[in-house]
């Protein structure tokens, strides 16, 4: 068959090009537009071999082989088949298994079956010689592709290079149309805009010096916590009641001794809620540093049920269709980077375009910050389908935790301004 197959290792791809653009060889350390990278690896195969493209194979590894976001996004792009083979943490240490078996597999496969009659190879293994080999005594031509090397030197088994048919070399100009280094300190996506309320969860003083700022402000003995009201200011807490604990596993915290995770400052910024109903002041020092979720930290409207404010706020499982499922699950799959701050932009949105009671949007409103529990835990649940689960204790990590709900009050914040301007209208 007169057609070209591309077999790439994004280990490899992605690792190179990370030393290449940002000095180190983690992926966590560049940003790459994936459905660019597919468009060019498939015109340049198609340059390189003057064959039409047959398809692409996407080598990578993932914790328990469960697709990650950007593996999602891959597999559902024409002519892209992803293959998975596991990732395991060994001594501080991410590495690869069954990956190189899997393109061995299908690289000889290909051959035997002359599914095609030129296969690029985009890797450096010494481990696929035995393969590229047999490729080639079934009349197969191989390419071999490499990323330019960050030190100038080969990046590439030289036994690998030596049996090629064909050898290219991807240079910086060529990856830099669809990866770039990321800034320190930056987000796993590139910012769709400014995130000033991730900046203040970050920079946010320890809960000891947070509860002593407050209880000054508040006039309030060593032995009062403060603690928020539904404006935003510093109330004291009854007695007896602490505040949550770090026990948090995204369904709300505990109560306990108040750590950072718990009582770390959650989505919009502090001058966005300096006042309140009436227009005054709002007493607001350490009083922004409050968890998400209600759960702990108001009292519950029963012994089993929520505050009353909040215990008629629907679930976006019961304002959502059937055909909106499928709708959801397939922008999921599409659309939806997985980037933490975007996820909670997109519940929010579907939430709030799907209230039929338009009093339910400022009642959520006024609870902030504390997301009603029972959507908190909805919210982190469909998180976890994106791989921000930890991996240890399936928790979400710290960040990605404050990232989340922050693009929930993001979104809420935006619809509200808009239902407001409609009002005045």
């Amino acid at each position: 068959m007169d057609r070209c197959v591309v077999l790439v290792d994004a280990g490899y791809l992605l690792g190179a090009a990370a030393s290449l653009l940002a000095g180190e060889p983690a992926r966590s350390r560049i940003t790459v537009d994936h459905a660019a990278l597919i468009q060019g690896l498939r015109q340049r195969a198609e340059a390189d071999t003057e064959r039409p493209l047959l398809r692409i194979y996407w080598f990578d590894g993932a914790p328990d082989r469960v697709p990650q976001p950007e593996h999602r996004r891959l597999r559902v792009m024409p002519r892209v088949t992803v293959r998975l083979g596991a990732l395991t943490r060994s001594d501080g240490r991410w590495a690869q298994k069954g990956v190189d078996a899997a393109m061995h597999a299908e690289l000889t496969e290909l051959a035997r079956n002359r599914a095609c009659s030129d296969i690029v190879l985009v890797t450096g293994d010494g481990d696929l010689l035995p393969g590229l080999m047999s490729a080639k005594e079934h009349g197969v031509a191989v390419h071999l592709w490499a990323v330019q090397a960050a030190d100038g030197d080969y990046n590439q088994s030289e036994d690998l290079v030596a049996e090629a048919d064909e050898r290219r070399v991807l240079d910086r100009a060529w990856i830099t149309r669809a990866v770039r280094a990321k800034e320190l300190g930056g987000s796993c996506a590139p910012p769709p805009a400014p995130r000033p309320e991730i900046a203040a969860i970050l920079s946010a003083p320890l809960p000891e010096t947070a509860v002593a700022a407050a209880a000054a402000a508040a006039g309030s003995g060593p032995d009062t916590e403060p603690r928020s009201g539904a404006n935003g200011s510093a109330r004291p807490a009854p007695a007896g009641d602490r505040a949550p604990s770090s026990g948090d596993s995204g369904s709300g915290p505990s109560r306990g001794v108040p750590t950072p995770k718990d009582l770390a400052v959650l989505g919009r910024p502090p001058a966005e809620r300096n006042a309140d109903r009436n227009g005054q002041p709002a007493v607001t020092p350490a009083a922004t540093l409050r968890w998400s979720s209600d759960k702990g930290w108001i009292e519950r409207g029963g012994p089993l049920g929520e505050p009353e404010a909040t215990a008629g706020l629907p679930t976006l499982a019961q304002l959502t269709s059937a055909e909106q499922r499928w709708a959801d699950r397939e922008e999921d799959i599409t659309a939806v980077s997985g980037d933490p701050f975007e996820v909670g932009q997109v519940f929010a949105r579907r939430w709030t375009e799907r209230l039929a009671d338009p009093a339910h949007l400022p009642q959520l409103s006024a609870e902030y910050p504390r997301i009603p529990h029972r959507i908190d835990g909805e919210l982190l649940r469909y998180a976890a389908r994106f791989g921000l689960l930890a991996h240890k204790d399936d928790q979400i990590d710290e960040h990605d935790r404050y990232a989340i709900r922050a693009g929930f009050w993001r979104e809420v914040d935006l619809r509200s301004a808009a239902e407001h301007g409609a009002d005045a209208g």
